[in-house]
């Protein structure tokens, strides 16, 4: 590894192949430095990264590619969406989409390493593809980005370069959880029982969960990304204090960052471990907790679509679904409100128009219940969506394209 200046980077991407693949952070961590000096000397260049938040080059001759829509891709034109559950990102790398250089945002060096931080993921594998295959990795190293364990930690001779920056993470701070949120939330963890383990997505439902569960004890954590509501269960005592809290990515406040900075007891691992649904479903009473936009009559949710073009993408949800099915104990849980209000419309419908995201879970939740899905028939599935789930406003439509489709 060399350390270098950021004007020394110009003469390093001479040396990059026409058109190249850039890998880079994704989420709340991407390297900025390293991305604003590549986009000043590249013509044109294919960006790579996950949930991409907003800041990003956007000109002619930067395509972007995705396996996980942010508001920082979304509804832009020039755009390949690549379908793949987060878990088989990293075959993509090894055997279709090969980086020629990888960006990462580091931590500073600590003896022979330095750490990804807040964002492990896909990066571990991005990094392994390009080294194979002849590309570049150039770190970032930011004393303000945490040093966590685990496959976050990266040797020095995995790096090619290394450039030494110093400035603040942007942070996500949660907000109050309220309204339907915290009803839906409240609903799920007065079914979750002590010593569970739990995977909770983006978003203010996870949250309203969390702060239901202040109460626990013995509450255990493998999930691809956890925010302040975790921070928050530590604090309550609700932690199974023996058990490493896993995770793929991280964000939230800095004192969530400061919180895992050097922290044993947290472990940030690869995507392939994390997501794997067979290691999930190895941990005691999984409990998966995941958003959708809408549900159908016959438990199919789409979380992925809006209005025919993509919004997010499958994301780590399938993967979380299959696991927790799979525990001994374990459930899958899909939260939604039960209307939309933007749009004005039932969340619930009779058959989605959209594509599929995920199937077959344990229950649906909404504010006005619970519905179990799971081992019913499929009328008694569509019985309780419309029964438990469903606003009480569209019941009876429902129940009238219900038997229609023979369900009911």
């Amino acid at each position: 590894m060399r350390v270098i200046t950021p004007e020394q980077l110009a003469r390093i991407f001479d040396g990059l192949p026409e058109n190249p693949r850039v890998v880079t952070s994704g989420n709340f961590a991407t390297p900025q430095v390293l991305l604003n000096a590549l986009d000043a000397h590249v013509a044109s260049y294919r960006l790579h990264l996950l949930n991409a938040q907003t800041g990003l080059p956007a000109r002619p001759g930067v395509r972007y590619e995705t396996a996980f829509l942010g508001a920082g891709m979304r509804g832009y034109e020039d755009l390949e969406y690549i379908p793949c559950r987060l878990s088989l990102v990293p075959v993509l790398f090894r055997e279709y989409y090969r980086p020629d250089l990888v960006l990462l945002h580091t931590s500073a060096r600590r003896f022979d390493t330095v750490s990804l931080g807040t964002e492990v993921n896909i990066l571990p594998a991005a990094i392994e593809s390009a080294r194979a295959h002849g590309g570049l990795v150039i770190a970032q190293a930011n004393p303000q980005m945490p040093y966590t364990y685990g496959d976050a930690q990266i040797y020095e001779n995995e790096i090619d370069y290394l450039v030494e920056v110093d400035e603040p993470l942007p942070t996500h701070p949660a907000g109050e959880v309220t309204g339907i949120s915290k009803e839906i939330g409240d609903r799920i963890a007065a079914v979750i029982e002590n010593g569970s383990t739990l995977q909770l997505g983006i978003g203010a439902v996870p949250d309203g969960v969390l702060s239901g569960l202040t109460h626990h004890k013995g509450i255990r954590i493998w999930t691809e990304m956890f925010s302040d509501g975790a921070l928050g269960l530590h604090r309550a005592g609700a932690l199974d204090a023996d058990i490493p809290l896993t995770s793929s990515f991280i964000f939230g406040s800095r004192e969530l960052y400061d919180w895992v900075h050097l922290n044993r007891s947290i472990r940030m691992m690869r995507t392939e471990r994390v997501n794997d649904p067979g290691a999930i479903a190895q941990q005691a009473q999984m409990t998966s907790v995941n958003a959708a936009l809408q549900v159908d009559l016959f438990d199919q949710a789409n979380a992925s679509r809006m209005n025919g073009r993509i919004y997010s993408g499958f994301g780590g949800s399938t993967d979380f679904v299959v696991g927790a099915m799979h525990s001994r104990g374990g459930r899958s849980f899909i939260a939604l409100p039960s209307w939309h209000p933007k749009a004005d419309v039932s969340t619930i419908v009779p058959r989605i128009t959209e594509q599929t995201t995920s199937y077959q879970h344990s229950a649906v939740v909404t504010e006005n219940g619970i519905a179990e899905v799971f081992g019913r028939s499929q009328s008694e599935q569509a019985g309780n969506l419309i029964k438990y789930a469903a606003h009480p406003s569209v019941r009876e439509f429902l129940t009238v394209k219900a038997k229609e489709f023979r369900l009911l």
